[in-house]
């Protein structure tokens, strides 16, 4: 309503009637909040789940335990760098490894990973009008790697050498699957590359060694020849004949040399000894000459036998002139050896002065040799040094060679890199969240509805009051009040004798088309009509109209033709040759599969079937059941008996666990009284009268058989 030209200061916000609106609403604002998280639910319910698996590798040099280079595994862990490791995540979604993977998993089967191999009408008539591109344009394996990466998630874990491969799928299997194939493949890549390098290094070494052995033999050659040709000759493998001739004449010259020095020493002591008058006793070149031994025990048994006469002796008698003449001769006898071992120590250092004389005459000869010698050394070294320059060569290219050839098997060549986990099926699914998702969805219903029912009742002026300061003859704006149409509930209780004596032409207030029957079903909320046709397909027909009705405004709404003339899946259902009743009730199908869209409306109907309805009729007991679980899913069940009559809709359908509807056109007083007579004899004391038409009943909406 408008408010008029009332401003910021004529009203005020009645907060009061705001929340009286959204209290007066609740029921709606409850509905729709219920209906969202309902729909959240059933949509996430839809949506295929999404499963997510992860596998992770370190990155890390890695050499056989055999290799001989073992500082190279140090070098190569300094430049895994931060760098390094992300050309790891670059080469895990290289398009090589990633069809790779595809064709080993066989994805372009998979409709998850081919969306084009299945299209949808819309999507056709999109691309015929050129709205939308072709997808069967791009080859397949192209769709297929487009929806693969889409999937999948490799990154390095910060701070580490570590690799996580994502990948998200419709199937726990495969989502745990396709990580452990891209790390196994990458692996593989790995492993084969370095024995591609391994090979290509054998193939490059084979001929070089081969013509590294040609070129050591002829060097070795040219030594041998140059050595021969100049004299020098080896003695032990390293000295030539001059040089170690050179050598032995320095040592026996330096021997000689040291002989002489000792021999002219001693000769030089015994003379000073000789020339002082020394006592020859402390000169040990004398004390070892034998003689000198022998004379100095004489000299002592001369002197013993001295001592011992001359105590009975005179130092006059003969006796002790004898010995001391014998005394003196000795002393002769051992100053003449003294001389004899000085004229040998003096001969002895003549004899090492000519030695000396002569070794020095051949060193000299053999320096002037050496000097000629040496300037020949110096191109024989150069020819050693390229000798062994390529010897050197030949056997590192042998080793490398050898260590080549023991790494021919992808096993002796680790990959740089290992996994440290492995993907396994999830248990649950990370998309949808359902509980999350509802949750939201009914917070936010919920919130917009509140803000809409405050919102229309601030603009409608319901929820503006006068403000205190308002001015004398402002217009204050009124709430209108609005009613609402019922269709009449229960007649008073009467008996069938005395509503048969009722005219059939009653007030005009009385309504009971299909759309008056159907609202008062969904204002009574309830679950399960059961429909009754006297007249055939033609009331039969009032229950199509009655389950569309219903199914308009929002319900879900499920109709069962029980009938034996199938005109309710006729009139719905695509085919009439679709499975329904008969072959829930054999057994043939499940509940799900028995159930099919209306055509011409958002309704659900269970055909009659095709299996044998004598079979399925032993089976009706359990229809009551089946009927109970359908409740729990749709807002109403319309069961459609056709013209059957009370004791077989007691079969299926308790007095109080549903509505009993009549469907007439055309029914007389005593026809109808009858029916409700027999109705009331099953239990079924209140009856819902329904006719496509106009005309009035005079039993009402609501019948009473009591």
């Amino acid at each position: 309503m408008s408010v008029g030209p009332a401003t910021q200061s004529d009203v005020d916000i009645d907060i009061g009637r705001l929340f009286k609106a959204i209290w007066d609403r609740k029921a709606l604002v409850a509905g729709l909040t219920v209906g969202a998280a309902v729909l959240a639910f059933v949509v996430t319910g839809m949506i295929n789940p999404l499963y997510k698996s992860e596998s992770r590798v370190l990155i890390e040099t890695r050499e056989p335990v055999y290799s001989s280079d073992q500082t190279q595994p140090q070098a190569d862990a300094v430049l895994l760098d931060e760098r390094a490791v992300t050309s790891q995540v670059e080469i895990l979604r290289s398009i090589d490894l990633v069809k790779q993977v595809a064709r080993e998993l066989d994805l372009s089967s998979r409709e998850e990973f081919d969306p084009a191999a299945k299209m949808s009408a819309l999507s056709g008539v999109l691309i015929t009008l050129g709205l939308k591109k072709d997808p069967h344009e791009v080859p397949a394996d192209e769709r297929v790697l487009k929806e693969f990466y889409k999937k999948l998630e490799v990154y390095a874990v910060p701070g580490s050498r570590v690799i996580g491969v994502e990948f998200s799928s419709e199937d726990a299997a495969l989502a745990a699957q396709v990580p452990n194939a891209l790390i196994d493949a990458y692996l593989a890549f790995q492993s084969g590359a370095k024995l591609e390098t391994n090979t290509d290094a054998s193939a490059w070494l084979e001929p070089e060694i081969t013509r590294l052995r040609e070129k050591v033999r002829e060097s070795e050659e040219k030594v041998a020849q140059y050595r021969a040709e100049k004299g020098l000759l080896l003695v032990n493998q390293q000295d030539t004949i001059a040089a170690k001739q050179l050598s032995d004449i320095s040592t026996e010259l330096s021997r000689v040399r040291a002989e002489r020095a000792d021999s002219e020493a001693r000769a030089q002591s015994v003379r000073n000894a000789l020339e002082n008058g020394q006592s020859v006793d402390a000169i040990s070149d004398v004390l070892d000459s034998p003689v000198v031994q022998r004379l100095r025990e004489s000299e002592g048994d001369i002197r013993a036998q001295i001592a011992d006469l001359s105590t009975t002796l005179l130092e006059a008698h003969p006796r002790m002139k004898g010995l001391r003449a014998q005394l003196q001769d000795v002393d002769r006898q051992i100053l003449n050896e003294t001389r004899k071992v000085l004229g040998s120590l003096e001969s002895n250092a003549r004899v090492g002065r000519i030695r000396e004389n002569e070794l020095v005459a051949q060193l000299n000869a053999l320096k002037a040799g050496s000097a000629r010698e040496g300037e020949e050394a110096v191109e024989l070294r150069s020819l050693e040094r390229e000798a062994a320059a390529q010897r050197d060569l030949l056997e590192t290219y042998l080793s490398r060679y050898r260590e080549a050839a023991s790494r021919s098997e992808p096993k002796a060549l680790p990959a740089d890199a290992r996994v440290i986990s492995r993907a396994v099926p999830a248990s649950e699914s990370f998309f949808p969240k359902k509980g999350a998702i509802v949750i939201v969805a009914a917070l936010a219903t919920f919130l917009l509805s509140v803000i809409g029912v405050m919102l229309a009742e601030l603009f409608s002026g319901r929820a503006l009051r006068p403000s205190s300061q308002m001015m004398p003859g402002r217009a204050v704006p009124s709430q209108l009040a609005t009613g609402s149409g019922t269709v009449a509930r229960d007649a008073p209780n009467q008996t069938a004798d005395a509503l048969a004596g009722l005219p059939l032409i009653a007030n005009e207030a009385d309504d009971f088309s299909v759309e008056a029957v159907a609202e008062q079903l969904i204002g009574e909320q309830v679950s399960v009509a059961v429909c009754v046709a006297p007249e055939g397909d033609e009331g039969s027909a009032a229950s199509v109209m009655l389950a569309r009705t219903v199914a308009g405004e929002g319900l879900q709404a499920l109709l069962i033709d029980l009938t034996g003339s199938a005109c309710p899946t006729e009139l719905m259902a695509e085919s009439a040759r679709l499975p329904g009743l008969t072959d829930l009730m054999c057994g043939e199908i499940n509940i799900s599969s028995s159930i099919h869209p209306d055509r011409l409306s958002a309704a659900h109907i269970i055909p009659r079937g095709n299996a044998n309805a004598r079979r399925a009729m032993r089976a009706i007991d359990r229809l009551p059941m089946i009927i109970d679980a359908l409740t729990e899913a749709y807002d109403l069940v319309i069961v459609e008996c056709g013209a059957a009559d009370a004791a077989s809709v007691a079969r299926i359908a308790r007095a109080d666990a549903g509505e009993v509807i009549l469907s007439l056109l055309r029914a007389d007083e005593e026809t109808f009284s009858q029916l409700l007579s027999d109705f009331h004899e099953q239990g079924f004391e209140n009856l819902l009268l329904m006719t496509p038409s106009e005309p009035k009943s005079p039993l009402g909406s609501r019948s009473s058989a009591a």
